[in-house]
């Protein structure tokens, strides 16, 4: 392997003094250089392992949960490439939607404008102002691919800086050509197919965005609320019958939507209102007659437990107006304001006096305005009752949402269709989840869905709609036959390009064409991200090694939207998942328990920590939360990694000079004591890789390798089954007993001190560790590992072969791994006595006593030697009693 200096790395000296400094920047270039992670698509389907890497959003910068989460697939991506596999890991943009909107907007002092046209001069305000400037849709969708090029660049080299083991040669963003091509495609499929079709229905709107928004972008959020109680006169003309009844009592948070109430609904179980069905009541203020009806929805320990029904205050009131087939009364605009026309269920004078006083106003302006009206005219009982509830926003969005009707693209997803809802829960059975308990979030997603998927939103910067309407004659679209183009030509931009059969002139004029205004919501292009990825439609051969994919590594809180998006999609497209596995990691959490985001302010950028920590700290504080949990962000963690590194790359080097070829500066010549003692480390591990025999004849070393191999097997399933925290746990204790423990005992023995066979034991004992140690360590502190590996070993650690267990188990030839635990204890005493009298670890022991359980000390006694030489013992003798290992100790 030959470095960025032009070097051989393979035939590096071990430094005199190691160091983390710099590390992160040559290995990096070298790896680009040397194409350490390029993928290899000359190999069979059966030995790629494909990632469907989550492509970050492009929205200014990236914090610290996203290097918590993004080392959590690098650790598995490493792990397999060393396993054999060729690992095809791309990586992708999100510059989709939404935050890139608003970004532009704030960075460049801009908004679009779709009615103005394109000016192939513009230039963005040198300093923004206050007031943005409106540009065309063209113009804005410019400035947008313009800033996320600067972001991505920024994104990628601290992805390098991280180490993430990405072939950068495989890249994509979800708005580039390749992207819009691959949601056109799918798209114009679902729609022939049927499952993408055009509807006019209440949407859940963001006025703020003016904008749909679907079921899986929405959030509770907790706000202050007050119940009014309202009087609704009973109707009829009988002055004996009904009229002359008490008034029927309801009580509202929403009252400003009095004028679009189309009725009153009570559970039909309640004693209370059964008299009352069939019957009608009249509005307070615009006395419309609206009839008392029955569902099983309304809550009779609500409120008076009869309530009204408008058109529309939230998701239950469209649910009643569909399955009782009531009117609508739409009151609330695109804009979040009453609507200037008086709904035409409103007759009388009195009642279009009153709603023109409501006409543009805000909601919050309109429910003042209504609540004193009521209170004028007697029909508001008592004051407001404030009360604090959850009211639903858009994720991204500042004022709660409003319902309006609208015409949108919906995508079938199985919230109407049970028994398409039956096939998607069952892919969610298949599909491996790790950890197992994520499946169940799918499961109660799948089964609370209550409409199909809405994958259209009223944006400018977006994936198209490949769509154009012919217009009759009076210049009206025709929705029901809309006009596609050929799968060839895609991406189109319906905004600028011409239909099959039409030209330009004919756009908007009647007898013409009209182009389809919206673009598709975010996921509709992020759940194809395997798709585009793999070069579907695109390049067929890369296609076929790598779909369906492996694993989808993603957090927990977009099971909802983007794994179960993807899993729609391929579903419809191929019958099949799109990976066999979900790696779904947790939130990190501020001080206070709060997850960390950009919304709420209390993220860290991650920069500052891989300069001040290093990045192998990082990764090993990312590495250490376990699958699918919350963790703490803590520096106390970044801390011990570094630690850690820091020992790793000492004991290496003394390791090393125990018996390796390359000894570090001022360090004994292995074999200096005996003639012929030394045994060159690095040779003996690459003769351990190719299978060859190697002499391990001591019972302190075979039990060092038989623990060993307990370790390869621990970290091996616990990799196997995505559980990187705990392989790193095994690993790291493993490697504290072999640096505290088992390098103090051997020490003397691998300088000769014994003779040649012991010297040969405990070199050879000492490469094997150090050599699998390196390729343990390597997935999740890869720069550390690749620097020691370079010392001794030719090629990178990161191409080496995962470590095998069982041949491990042969060098160790029937040891025993509690060996190592009871010399270890017996050490551990000897040391504690030299502390309590505040000698020198280095201090001489006239004599010790061993005791403990029979078959312990035997244990001990099988490395009497080792023990005597690490403690500088003169007298060595064992006592068998009973119970753990006891060390008594006279200091000379």
């Amino acid at each position: 392997m030959v470095g960025t200096d032009g070097t051989d790395q393979s035939a590096r000296a071990v430094p005199a003094k190691p160091s983390l400094d710099g590390i992160e920047a040559r290995w990096s270039a070298a790896w680009q250089d040397e194409g350490t992670y390029t993928f290899d698509r000359t190999v069979d389907r059966g030995r790629v392992y494909s990632i469907d890497t989550p492509p970050p959003t492009v929205s200014g910068s990236l914090h610290v949960g996203h290097v918590f989460s993004y080392t959590h697939t690098d650790v598995i991506a490493r792990y397999q490439r060393m396993r054999g596999r060729e690992v095809f890991y791309p990586m992708g943009f999100d510059d989709n939607g939404l935050p890139t909107e608003r970004r532009v907007q704030n960075y460049f002092g801009v908004r679009c404008d779709p009615s103005l046209p394109y000016d192939p001069d513009f230039a963005p305000p040198a300093k923004p102002g206050k007031e943005q400037v409106p540009i065309s849709r063209r113009n804005f969708v410019e400035l947008c691919e313009r800033l996320t090029l600067t972001d991505e660049k920024g994104f990628e080299e601290l992805w390098r800086r991280l180490g993430l083991s990405v072939d950068w040669s495989h890249t994509y963003a979800t708005i580039d050509t390749r992207s819009r091509a691959v949601a056109q495609t799918a798209f114009l499929r679902n729609l022939a197919r049927g499952e993408a079709y055009l509807a006019e229905a209440p949407t859940l709107w963001d006025v703020t965005f003016r904008t749909a928004v679907a079921q899986a972008e929405l959030e509770d959020r907790e706000r202050p609320g007050a119940f009014h109680t309202l009087a609704f006169p009973r109707g009829g003309t009988d002055p004996a019958g009904p009229a002359a009844a008490e008034p029927v009592v309801i009580e509202t948070t929403r009252p400003e939507l009095l004028p679009a109430c189309v009725a009153l609904v009570a559970h039909p179980d309640d004693p209370r209102y059964q008299p009352l069905f069939g019957s009608t009541v009249r509005t307070p203020l615009f006395d419309v007659e609206v009839p008392v009806v029955a569902h099983r929805l309304a809550d009779p320990e609500k409120g008076s437990g009869i309530a009204m029904i408008c058109t529309f205050g939230d998701l239950t009131d469209v649910i009643w107006w569909r399955e009782l087939r009531l009117p609508a009364r739409a009151v609330i605009g695109r804009d979040g304001r009453l609507v200037a026309d008086t709904p035409a269920a409103i007759t009388s004078s009195a009642g279009r006096a009153r709603y023109a006083e409501l006409a543009g106003k805000t909601v919050h302006s309109a429910r003042t305005r209504i609540v004193e009206l009521l209170t004028g005219a007697g029909a508001l009982l008592g004051d407001p009752r404030p009360i604090a509830h959850p009211v639903k926003f858009y994720e991204k969005g500042d004022r709660p949402l409003e319902i309006v009707t609208t015409r949108q693209w919906y995508l079938r997803n199985g919230g109407r269709d049970e028994p398409l809802r039956a096939e998607l829960r069952a892919r969610g059975q298949e599909l491996r989840w790790h950890p197992e308990y994520m499946k169940v979030r799918y499961e109660n997603w799948v089964d609370g869905l209550n409409g199909d998927w809405l994958i259209s939103r009223q944006r400018f910067f977006g994936v198209p709609f490949p769509v154009w309407y012919p217009l009759d004659d009076t210049g009206t679209p025709r929705y029901d036959a809309p006009i596609v183009p050929a799968e060839a030509v895609l991406p189109v931009d319906p905004s600028s390009d011409v239909p099959p059969g039409y030209t330009d002139s004919q756009r908007g004029v009647p007898g013409g064409f009209a182009a389809d205004p919206d673009v598709m919501d975010t996921w509709a292009t992020s759940s194809l991200t395997p798709l585009i990825a793999s070069g579907w439609e695109r390049d067929v051969d890369l296609f076929a090694r790598v779909f369906p994919m492996d694993l989808r590594p993603q957090a927990h809180e977009i099971i909802r939207t983007w794994l179960f998006s993807t899993v729609v999609r391929t579903h419809a497209e191929f019958g099949l998942l799109p990976w066999s596995n979900a790696a779904i990691s947790g939130w990190i959490l501020d001080p206070d328990r709060k997850k960390m985001s950009k919304s709420k302010g209390n993220v860290v950028t991650p920069l500052g920590l891989l300069e001040q920590h290093g990045s192998d700290a990082v990764r090993y504080w990312a590495a250490s939360g376990r699958p699918g949990t919350d963790t703490a962000f803590d520096v106390g963690q970044m801390k011990n990694g570094r630690r850690l590194a820091i020992k790793i790359l000492n004991a290496s080097r003394f390791a090393l000079g125990l018996g390796a070829d390359a000894t570090p500066a001022g360090a004994p010549a292995p074999g200096d004591a005996e003639p012929g003692g030394a045994v060159a480390a690095g040779a003996v591990a690459a003769d351990v890789v190719a299978g060859e025999t190697v002499p391990v004849s001591e019972p302190l070393d075979r039990a060092l390798l038989a623990a060993l191999a307990d370790v390869v097997d621990a970290a091996t399933a616990a990799l196997d089954g995505y559980d990187y925290a705990r392989a790193l746990e095994v690993t790291e204790s493993f490697f504290w007993r072999f640096c505290d423990d088992y390098v103090e005992l051997v020490k003397g023995r691998a300088y000769g001190s014994f003779g040649p066979a012991g010297a040969a034991s405990a070199q050879t004992t000492l490469a094997v560790a150090l050599s699998v140690l390196l390729r343990l360590f390597a997935p999740v502190l890869p720069f550390v590992a690749e620097e020691v590996w370079s010392w001794w070993r030719p090629g990178s650690v990161h191409r080496a072969n995962w470590p095998d267990a069982a041949e491990i188990r042969k060098l160790a030839d029937g040891g025993r791994p509690e060996l190592l635990d009871a010399v270890g204890a017996a050490l551990t005493g000897v040391r504690r006595a030299k502390s309590a009298t505040k000698a020198s670890m280095k201090a001489e022991v006239a004599s010790a006593r061993i005791g403990g359980g029979a078959d312990l000390v035997a244990l001990v006694e099988a490395a009497a030697a080792d023990l005597r030489s690490a403690g500088s013992i003169r007298d060595l003798a064992f006592s068998p009693s009973e119970g753990e290992i006891t060390v008594a100790v006279d200091l000379a």
